[in-house]
Parts: structure tokens; C-alpha cells; sequence
């Protein structure tokens, strides 16, 4: 069983790269990482890194020595920065993506192909309620492109060509403190500062309502996905819908009081502040499951 991770070293990566090698899930022979570039790699001689672009066709020469039989693609242009940088999100998100189906289209073998994408594909306002018969419509770039790749990885499923599914995902707890491109990104940081006990200035208010997901249940929602072949196109998975002042509170309980000062930005919270109920019916179904409750989803974020 060879297993390729696109993003390998990013947030997401590095924790589903660690449950794969902690041997409770899906057994492998060969496990290959796609990055622009690495840092510490897994001393494990099953493990394969590939660093370049993959815009670079010529880098699934490499990476593809071996037919995959699942392929698990993270690697993308964050939203903040693929608005800002019209052309690396296209080269990347979708140019890159479609490269990468290709590449597997020639290599004889279906593979499983999970694709992370994003909430964002539905834009903002969003409606009243999200759920499976929501039709998107972004409103940024970056949704924009995860839409066209979904697309794409329904058509080439289609075909046969790849057995394949898109996650739309959505923003991921908690990052470490660091520039990420992530609208998002305060998310992460509001736990991080409460539990290194600093202050923290959140561009939103304390009635913003966001929907969480830990980076352990995303890495569950996507080894369930690579599970379930040709049971569905497009996953739209369970997740918390909690408040702010809920999630503060949480964090109080866990770490003291949290020092927050509130400077509302307008956009931010219109894309991520006004976020509906979410009804994943189908993914629920099918054995996807959210974080439970906020004191999990805090512990799971956070360790």
C-alpha cells in the first residue's frame, strides 16, 4: 500500500503523517510527503519526502515512481494569501491540483483521491443554513479555486481515471502562533493565548458564531473519507458551531481568565463571525463526527 500526502509539513500534514505512522490506521509500505520543503522528517524508512512546487509537473515523476493507491491532497494557497496573490493561488490550488490528477490518471492504477477542500467554496453572506443542498458560490479566489478542483476531481471519478472525493473543511484549530495567509488564523490564535496566558486581539466580537473543527478530527474526517470509495463526490462534515464567549468561557475554565480585547473587523467577521447552523446529514451517515463538545474540541486543538 503506497500512501502520497500533498502539504505533508504543514499544520494538517504533520499530524496526519504522525497518526499514520503510529500504526492505528490504515496499513502501508511506503509513505510519500509532498512539500515545497521540510523540516524535521520521520525517521522511519517507509517514509519518502519530495520537496518542489507542485505546479512542477516534473515533480510527480518523482513522487510518483510508485502507482499510489491513496492519495491525500492538503496542499494549498491559504485564502488570505490567494486574494492577495492572484497568481500563485491559481498556479497552486487549482494548476497544481490538476497536475497532480493527471499525473495519476497516467499512472495505471485508480487511486483513492481525497481533496481538502473548504467551506469557502460557498462564500459570503452565507444563508440562513448550511447544509448538503447548499449551493456554492464563492466569493474570494481562493474559493474559487477549491470549487473549479472539486470539479475536476468529480469528473476525472467520472471517468474513472481517479476514485475520488472532496472534504470541504472548515477553518482548522489550533495552528501555532505564526503568519499563516488565514483570514481565519485568529481561530487558533485565541487558544494559544489563553493557554500561554497572554492577551490576545481578536478582529471579531464576542457574539461572533464560527464553526471549529480540532486538527485531530480533520485528520479523522480525511482517513474516514479515503475509507468510504464511491459513496460520495463531496463531504460536508460535522462541526461545532460554538460562539466566541463559548469558547472563552471553555478556555477560563481550562486556563484562567482570558485577557481579550475586541477590534472588529468588518469583512472578517461577514466571512467568519455570522456562520449558520450546519446540517452534514450525509456525513453524519456515513460515519463522520465532530469534535463533541467544546471541552474536546479544546483538548484535541490544543493537547
Amino acid at each position: 500500500m503506497h500512501i502520497l500526502i500533498t502539504g505533508a509539513d504543514g499544520f494538517v500534514g504533520r499530524a496526519l503523517v504522525r497518526r499514520l505512522l503510529s500504526g492505528t490506521d490504515t496499513a502501508f509500505t511506503r509513505l510519500t510527503l509532498v512539500d515545497q520543503r521540510f523540516g524535521d522528517l520521520p525517521a522511519d524508512p517507509r517514509v519518502v519526502s519530495v520537496a518542489g512546487n507542485i505546479a512542477d509537473s516534473a515533480l510527480w515523476t518523482d513522487a510518483l515512481s510508485l502507482p499510489a493507491d491513496i492519495v491525500l491532497h492538503l496542499a494549498s494557497v491559504p485564502g488570505g494569501l490567494a486574494e492577495r496573490e492572484f497568481d500563485l493561488g491559481m498556479s497552486v490550488n487549482l494548476q497544481g491540483t490538476l497536475g497532480l490528477l493527471d499525473a495519476l490518471r497516467a499512472q495505471g492504477r485508480t487511486a483513492r483521491f481525497v481533496f481538502a477542500s473548504s467551506v469557502a467554496v460557498y462564500g459570503d453572506p452565507l444563508p440562513d443554513t448550511v447544509d448538503d443542498t447548499t449551493p456554492p458560490r464563492p466569493t474570494l479566489s481562493y474559493g474559487a479555486q477549491k470549487l473549479a478542483a472539486e470539479v475536476m476531481v468529480a469528473d476525472y471519478s467520472r471517468r474513472g481515471f481517479i476514485d475520488g472525493c472532496s472534504l470541504r473543511l472548515p477553518g482548522i484549530v489550533a495552528r501555532p502562533p505564526a503568519p499563516s495567509g488565514l483570514i481565519s488564523a485568529f481561530m487558533s490564535e485565541v487558544m494559544w493565548a489563553a493557554a500561554e496566558r497572554r492577551p490576545v486581539t481578536l478582529p471579531v466580537g464576542p457574539d461572533a458564531v464560527c464553526w471549529w473543527m480540532s486538527v485531530a478530527s480533520a485528520v479523522d474526517a480525511l482517513l474516514h473519507a479515503a475509507s468510504l470509495p464511491g459513496q460520495g463526490r463531496v463531504w460536508l462534515p460535522p462541526v461545532l458551531r460554538l460562539t466566541i464567549a463559548e469558547l472563552l468561557g471553555a478556555l477560563a475554565e481550562r486556563f484562567g481568565p482570558v485577557n481579550v480585547t475586541y477590534n472588529p473587523d468588518l469583512a472578517v467577521e461577514a466571512r467568519f463571525g455570522r456562520q449558520p447552523p450546519l446540517h452534514a446529514d450525509k456525513a453524519l451517515a456515513a460515519g463522520f463526527r465532530d469534535d463533541g463538545d467544546v471541552g474536546a474540541l479544546i483538548k484535541a486543538a490544543l493537547g
